[in-house]
């Protein structure tokens, strides 16, 4: 039954949390092209926006699926995983709080055709560099929750 837990787990990990990584990060450059040549990519930035939000959601199973594979494995209460556990709430928390909010707060401040749209929202390059900021900190704590899980202390694999 562990194997199949961790399975699940490493297997819904790349598949939720992989993608949100990746849209987060194309996020901020879409919104730069925007910004030098108004036009096209504006339905780009609603597609990465929804992919980080609906993925952000189906994220939730792998703590759920990690959890059950903890307890099965016995190390609940190992250094190595309540640093992990730590760190993915710290990186829940920045994608929920810090992320999406950002996201959202760009995206207003276009039209349907690209434009700014100063009435709704103030799209600065400022503004575009706090996102970037905060995405790439998300993608660190969950590089690090990564490696965390690969290279545990007392690992059976030898590594």
């Amino acid at each position: 039954m562990t194997k199949f837990l961790l399975a699940v787990h490493v297997i819904v990990a790349i598949v939720a949390i992989g993608p949100v990584t990746v849209a987060a990060s194309m996020f901020p450059p879409v919104v730069r092209r925007v910004l030098a040549g108004p036009g096209g990519e504006v339905h780009t930035l609603r597609l990465l926006h929804r992919i980080c939000r609906v993925y952000a959601v189906v994220a939730v199973a792998v703590p759920v699926f990690g959890f059950a594979t903890a307890s099965n494995m016995g190390v609940l209460g190992d250094t190595w995983l309540i640093v992990s556990i730590v760190l993915t709430v710290v990186a829940a928390v920045v994608l929920g709080a810090l992320v999406l909010p950002r996201q959202e707060a760009l995206l207003a401040g276009f039209d349907g055709d690209g434009a700014v749209a100063t009435e709704r929202a103030v799209v600065t390059e400022r503004a575009v560099v706090r996102l970037a900021m905060v995405t790439g900190i998300f993608n660190l704590l969950w590089a690090t929750v990564t490696v965390l899980m690969i290279v545990r202390p007392g690992s059976t694999t030898g590594a």
